[in-house]
């Protein structure tokens, strides 16, 4: 499985600039043995914008598998999802399927438009568990920056809430665990003060109800008893998110009496760590994972 992943992952440096169609047509036969890949699948259509997402779901076995959501990042404001596939290699080495999330950004539409495709991506993931062979007892969401944060809500937003409602349904919205990448959790904090960044008042625009929009959508507001255990990594030097959000959630969770756990790099910035750090992060991913019956799926051998 290692040296197909390696494999994977050449293959995807030499088409990075290139469509994620013709990515999943040059994959190698030895991939594509172990994983069925569909790109570009819409899940949502809203405000004219056809909300997609990639599958890689596990090709060599009946059995439903353990399955990552993954949110890229971006402020809310930019990114795309074909940017994050080296984000999925840990998972697809694990022997899990993976689901690759893109969603309405600003220029599309301001908040709360991100957090409501994601729900809509979660629910499109339940609906096709039987196709794709996703275990929906073991999904596992996850992100970083932004993404981070509409992991958070994914996994922590209610249904009484009423934001699934561009994709209404009668599944119960839920996942095993929520994996936070150096996440906002706070997301009042960033449109004003000395903790103010432009992709949060992009986000938000000009609206006069715009501070109770950032409280809707802000993951501190849904802390609660019962809500899935949550592992958070940050650097305490993050130039972009404030490390304080993150120590603010593990109190309110620890207050909750949630299971939680926040992977600290010393000095560590906005991402971009090393391989020692990134390393640290998913060895201490995995330990969490397998503590809350999260461990890899199905062997291949």
């Amino acid at each position: 499985m290692k040296q197909s992943l390696r494999l994977l992952a050449l293959t995807c440096s030499v088409t990075a600039l290139t469509t994620t169609m013709t990515f999943s047509q040059n994959l190698s036969t030895s991939i594509t043995a172990r994983y069925r890949i569909v790109p570009n699948i819409t899940y949502l259509t809203a405000n004219n914008f056809d909300a997609k997402l990639d599958v890689y779901s596990r090709a060599d076995t009946q059995t439903p598998q353990p399955t990552v959501i993954y949110i890229h990042g971006g402020g809310w404001t930019q990114g795309a999802k074909e940017t994050q596939l080296f984000n999925l290699f840990p998972y697809l080495e694990m022997g899990w399927n993976a689901v690759n999330v893109e969603y309405r950004l600003a220029r599309v539409s301001q908040a709360p438009a991100a957090v409501e495709d994601c729900l809509c991506a979660l629910r499109w993931v339940m609906r096709n568990a039987k196709q794709y062979g996703f275990d929906t007892a073991k999904l596992v969401v996850s992100g970083g920056s932004a993404g981070g944060h509409l992991a958070l809500t994914t996994g922590m937003i209610p249904a009484s809430e009423g934001l699934d409602r561009q994709c209404p349904g009668t599944e119960q919205l839920r996942v095993a665990a929520i994996v936070d990448w150096y996440g906002i959790t706070d997301v009042a904090d960033l449109l004003d003060g000395e903790n103010m960044r432009t992709f949060a008042v992009e986000w938000l625009g000009s609206r006069p109800n715009r501070f109770e929009i950032a409280k809707r959508v802000s993951p501190l507001a849904y802390v609660r008893p019962g809500i899935p255990p949550i592992i958070s990594i940050q650097g305490d030097a993050d130039p972009v998110v404030p490390y304080s959000q993150s120590l603010r959630l593990q109190e309110a969770l620890q207050k909750a009496g949630v299971d939680h756990e926040l992977v600290t790099i010393p000095g560590g910035k906005h991402g971009n760590f090393t391989r020692a750090e990134n390393q640290k992060a998913f060895a201490a991913i995995k330990a969490f994972l397998a503590k809350h019956g999260l461990p890899p799926g199905a062997s291949t051998n």
